[in-house]
Parts: structure tokens; C-alpha cells; sequence
């Protein structure tokens, strides 16, 4: 019952299931196309619904874009396979693409099955336009190449931390770009901007999974750069112990205070963006990005367990972005949220105050803000309640939409 957290959010809940059931029905009859489609579902239910926004052939380009940097992420995250095998395979998976009968048995369940059946993604990407065969294979270059690279090297400085989070997310923001200029829909957007799409999502995601980065089996992986957490513990590590709490919720803000340098760049990128298809594709998860970066600010709980958006609040985000003045809206008011949870000892508290300001100080200037009334606390109202007004709007929606 935790996703029904709110009576406002059982509508978008509901219509969010209806669309996930369509998803289903639309997968290509090709083998090949059929495989892409439905692994994409798998492993990443939320990207699979918003991709579905998009045209046919932009769609195809980005679904393939998507999986073939997943599978390049899964030779990289399988901590089991040796440096020395590991490093080539990123250098050379850009290669990997164009053969249809390449393929790495690695990483673990629905991951596993990507790499062991990777033949279905060339093949699919071997029937895209030319112009996005080449988009994704420069991107899969570089980006191999830089995880190649921090393999090899720990994230130390803060200099570092930018640099691989543009290895692994500012070139997929490249990438997405070029795709959409591919697509003759968009103007190609500067690269500063398109790296701020990236990082701010990354860096989002390197701070919420702390705890399951940590614990990775068999070795733990680091990327908070060590400049940052050196000040607060004597080993990253230490942040998973009750006795270090206030240190490592510290650490926590000062990363998030770190991540939101990029909310202004992504703002203005979304703004420029003409497509309606393409400006949800992007938007939405900018705005759960945002709104996650509000939940873990000063949550002790990204030490503890897993921390993310409720489904209710997920779902009210999908279903009701559809224009700038919704994305300066969302942004204004989970920035509110981060704000209040500002406590004036934190070291960082100054700093945090003034980026958050400069965020809200953007949407108010565009004068398109509204109110949505999001929020990250539980609900008040009994579970049963909730369970009878979903069933209801289940039963009204399940009739208009066999009509």
C-alpha cells in the first residue's frame, strides 16, 4: 500500500497501469524488435512507458541506444570479471554492435539474458537510419573508453566525480541529442547543456544507491569522489554504521548541494525543446530526479535501505507533465521540500540555501508556475480507503477502455 499514499495519486496510478497493459500490445512481431522491446520493459519499466511517447523511428533508435549502453554498463558493474578482460571489451564494444553474433555472458538476471541474447540488439541496430548508427556508436566509444579508464582509477577528486559521471551519463545526454537532430524534430543543443541532462541524473543515482553500491558482492563500488567524503569519515564504508550518522547525512547533503549546480542547465535545455513527444521523454525523468534529490537530502535512510519516490508520486509525475510551466512547477516545489529540510548547522547549509534560491528564482521568473501540491511524506488516510477508491477508478477505466 505504500505507492497509494494519497488519494490524488490513485487516478495517475490507474492510468499509468492502463498504459503499461497497451506497452504489451504494441511490442513488434520481429523476433529481434519483439526481444529489444520487451527486455527494455524489464529493465527499466519507467524508461519503457516513456519511450513509448516518441515516433516509430526515433523510438527504435533510442531503445536500441538505451540497450546497448545498458549492456556496456553490465560489463562494467560485474565486478566477478578480471581488469584485464574487462578493459578490452569496453574499448572495443563500440565494434561489438555491428556484429551480429557477438555476444558476453555477464552480470545477473534480466541483465544476463540482455548480454547472453546481445545478437537481437545488433540486429536491430543494424536496421536503424545511418544517421543514428553513427550517433550511437560514437557515444558507445567514448563512453567504453572512459569506463575503461576509471577501471583503472578511483574516483578521488571532485574533478574525477565530473569527469565519470560524463563518461557514463553527460554522453548519453550527447547522444540523446544527436538523436533527436538525427530525427529532424530539434535544433542540436549545446554539449554544456546536454552533459547537465546527464550528470544531473547520474549524480542523483550515485547518491541514492549508496548502500547497494557499497555492498556489491563481490567487491564494493565507490563513486562519492573521495574529496568530498574524506571529510566526514576516514573510509566510505563507515557511513553504513548507526554511530557515524550525522557525519554521513553530511556527506549526503554536501553531494546533493553538489548535484544541484545542474538543475538551471537542464531547465534551460527542456525549455528549448519543440517536440512534445521529446520534451516528456526529457522532462519527466529531470523532474524525478529533482524530487529524488529532495527525498534523500538529509535522510538517513540512503545509509539504511532503499530510498525512492513512491509509485503514487511517480505516476502523478508521468501523467501530468506535459508542458514547461508543469516542469518549473515540479522543480519550484520539490525544491521547497528540499529547503525545508535545510538545517542551519549542516556545513553546507549556506551553500545548499543559495542553489536552491537560484533554482526557484528561475521558475519564478518564468512565470508559468502553478501549484501541483507534491509531496514526499506518507499519507494520513487508512490503506482500506484507498484500496476501495482504486478498485472504483479501476472498474471506470477498465469499461471506458474496452469501449
Amino acid at each position: 500500500m505504500g505507492a497509494l499514499s494519497r488519494p490524488e495519486e490513485v487516478v495517475a496510478l490507474v492510468k499509468l497501469r492502463v498504459a503499461a497493459g497497451q506497452i504489451k500490445r504494441q511490442i513488434p512481431p520481429e523476433e529481434h524488435w519483439g526481444f529489444a522491446y520487451s527486455m527494455l520493459q524489464k529493465v527499466s519499466r519507467s524508461f519503457a512507458l516513456v519511450i513509448q511517447q516518441l515516433g516509430p523511428d526515433l523510438r527504435n533508435a533510442v531503445c536500441i541506444f538505451y540497450l546497448v549502453l545498458r549492456a556496456l554498463d553490465t560489463v562494467e558493474d560485474d565486478t566477478s570479471i578480471p581488469t584485464e578482460v574487462k578493459v578490452p571489451i569496453l574499448q572495443e564494444f563500440y565494434r561489438h554492435i555491428y556484429n551480429r553474433d557477438w555476444h558476453y555472458s555477464c552480470g545477473t538476471n534480466n541483465y544476463k539474458v540482455l548480454m547472453d541474447k546481445f545478437h537481437h540488439v545488433s540486429t536491430a541496430f543494424l536496421e536503424l537510419g545511418e544517421g543514428y548508427q553513427k550517433a550511437i556508436e560514437e557515444i558507445t566509444r567514448r563512453m567504453g573508453a572512459g569506463m575503461a579508464k576509471f577501471i583503472c582509477k578511483e574516483v578521488e577528486t571532485v574533478g574525477d566525480y565530473e569527469e565519470y559521471c560524463h563518461y557514463v551519463a553527460g554522453l548519453v545526454g550527447y547522444g540523446l541529442s544527436r538523436l533527436f537532430y538525427a530525427a529532424g524534430t530539434e535544433d542540436l543543443a549545446p554539449d554544456s547543456l546536454s552533459n547537465s541532462m546527464g550528470l544531473f541524473l547520474q549524480k542523483t543515482n550515485i547518491i541514492r544507491d549508496y548502500l547497494e553500491d557499497i555492498n556489491e558482492i563481490p567487491k564494493s563500488r565507490m563513486f562519492w569522489p573521495r574529496e568530498i567524503w574524506s571529510k566526514y569519515a576516514n573510509k566510505l564504508e563507515d557511513f553504513k554504521y548507526e554511530e557515524n550518522s550525522e557525519k554521513a547525512v553530511q556527506c549526503l547533503n554536501d553531494l546533493v548541494t553538489n548535484a544541484l549546480i545542474h538543475a538551471e542547465d537542464c531547465l534551460q535545455y527542456m525549455s528549448a525543446l519543440k517536440d512534445h513527444a521529446i520534451f516528456r521523454f526529457c522532462a519527466i525523468p529531470q523532474i524525478m530526479a529533482i524530487g529524488t534529490c529532495a527525498l534523500c537530502y538529509n535522510n538517513v535512510n540512503v545509509f539504511r535501505g532503499v530510498v525512492k519516490m513512491r509509485r503514487g508520486l511517480t505516476a502523478r509525475v508521468i501523467d501530468e507533465t506535459n508542458s514547461m510551466s508543469d516542469v518549473y512547477t515540479a522543480f519550484y516545489e520539490f525544491s521547497s521540500l528540499l529547503e525545508s529540510k535545510i538545517d542551519d548547522n549542516d556545513p553546507n547549509a549556506t551553500l545548499t540555501r543559495k542553489r536552491v534560491d537560484s533554482i526557484k528564482q528561475t521558475c519564478r521568473s518564468s512565470g508559468f508556475l502553478k501549484s501541483r501540491g507534491y509531496h514526499l511524506d506518507k499519507s494520513p488516510y487508512k490503506p482500506i480507503l484507498l484500496m476501495i477508491v482504486l478498485l472504483l477508478v479501476a472498474i471506470i477505466f477498465g469499461v471506458l477502455y474496452t469501449k
